[in-house]
C-alpha cells in the first residue's frame, strides 16, 4: 500500500511526475490535445507502482487527468487565440452535445473495470495514430459549414469517447475539424478550447462518481488525486504555453506525424500492459 513507501520511492514518485509533467504540458500546448494521452499511461504506472488498488488504479489516471488538464487547456487555449487559431463559433456549438457525452461516458467507464479501460485506451489510440499517420494536409482546404447534426453527433462522440480515455478530445476533434476543411492550426487551437470544458466535466463527474462509490484511496478526492494534481498542474499550466507558441512554427505535415508516432507507441504499451491483468 502506498502507506508501505519508504523515502526512495516517494523521491521517485515525485520526480517521475515533475520529469512527465514537464513532457506532458509541452505536448498538450504542441498538439491541443489537452495531455491525457501523454499523462493517463504515466499516471497508470506511477499509481501502480506506489500500491494503490489495481481495481481503481486507472479510474483514479483518468479522473487524475482531467483534473490536471481544465488549467492546462485554460493555458493553451489562451496562447491559440494570440494566434488567432481558435474558433469560438464550433466551440460554443460543439459545448452543449460534448457536455452531454462526457456526462455519458464517465458513466459508462465507471461501470468498466481497469484492464477493460487499459484495453479501450490502447485501441483507440491505435485508431488515432493511424490517422494521423496516414492522413493528408491539403494544400488549400476549403473550409466548409458543419451543419446541426453533425455537430450534434460529433459532439456527443468527441465527449463520450473522451471519457473513459481521461484526455480532452484533442485527437477526436482535430480530426474532424481538419476533414471540414479546417487548418490544422487552428483545428488544433478550437481543440484546445474544447477540451476545457471536457476536462471541467470529466473532473467533476470522476471526483463525485468515485466519493458515490466510497472509494477509500489515499489523498484524493473520489478518483482525482490530490498530490498529482498539485505537482502536474503548475509545470504542465508553464509547458503548455511554450508549447502551443512552438506549434506555430512547425511545418503542418510533421505535426500530424509526431502525433501520430507518439500514439503508436502508447497504444502498443498499454496493448502489451492489457495481458498483464
Amino acid at each position: 500500500m502506498i502507506e508501505n513507501l519508504d523515502q526512495s520511492q516517494i523521491i521517485f514518485i515525485v520526480t517521475a511526475m515533475i520529469a512527465s509533467a514537464i513532457v506532458t504540458g509541452f505536448m498538450a500546448g504542441f498538439f491541443g490535445i489537452g495531455g491525457g494521452l501523454i499523462m493517463v499511461p504515466i499516471l497508470f504506472y506511477l499509481f501502480n507502482f506506489s500500491g494503490m488498488e489495481q481495481a481503481y488504479v486507472m479510474h483514479l489516471a483518468l479522473g487524475t487527468s482531467f483534473s490536471i488538464i481544465i488549467p492546462t487547456s485554460i493555458i493553451s487555449t489562451m496562447t491559440h487565440m494570440k494566434f488567432k487559431a481558435v474558433d469560438f463559433d464550433i466551440v460554443k456549438t460543439f459545448g452543449v452535445f460534448v457536455a452531454v457525452g462526457v456526462v455519458c461516458g464517465t458513466i459508462f467507464a465507471v461501470s468498466l473495470k481497469t484492464s477493460s479501460l487499459v484495453l479501450f485506451f490502447s485501441i483507440m489510440t491505435m485508431i488515432f495514430s493511424i490517422y494521423f499517420l496516414t492522413a493528408k494536409e491539403k494544400i488549400n482546404p476549403i473550409q466548409r459549414e458543419i451543419n446541426l447534426i453533425y455537430r450534434v453527433i460529433f459532439g456527443f462522440l468527441s465527449g463520450f469517447l473522451s471519457a473513459p480515455m481521461g484526455i480532452a478530445g484533442g485527437v477526436i476533434n482535430t480530426p474532424i475539424l481538419k476533414i471540414f476543411g479546417y487548418q490544422v492550426k487552428v483545428a488544433i487551437g478550437s481543440s484546445a478550447a474544447v477540451g476545457f470544458l471536457i476536462a471541467l466535466i470529466g473532473a467533476i463527474g470522476f471526483a463525485v462518481s468515485g466519493s458515490y462509490l466510497n472509494v477509500n484511496v489515499p489523498l484524493s478526492l473520489g478518483f482525482v488525486n490530490i498530490p498529482a494534481f498539485l505537482i502536474f498542474a503548475p509545470i504542465t499550466m508553464f509547458m503548455a504555453k511554450i508549447g502551443a507558441k512552438t506549434v506555430h512554427k512547425f511545418d503542418k505535415r510533421l505535426i500530424g506525424k509526431l502525433l501520430g508516432i507518439y500514439l503508436f507507441i502508447i497504444s502498443c504499451k498499454l496493448f502489451y500492459e492489457y495481458f498483464s491483468f
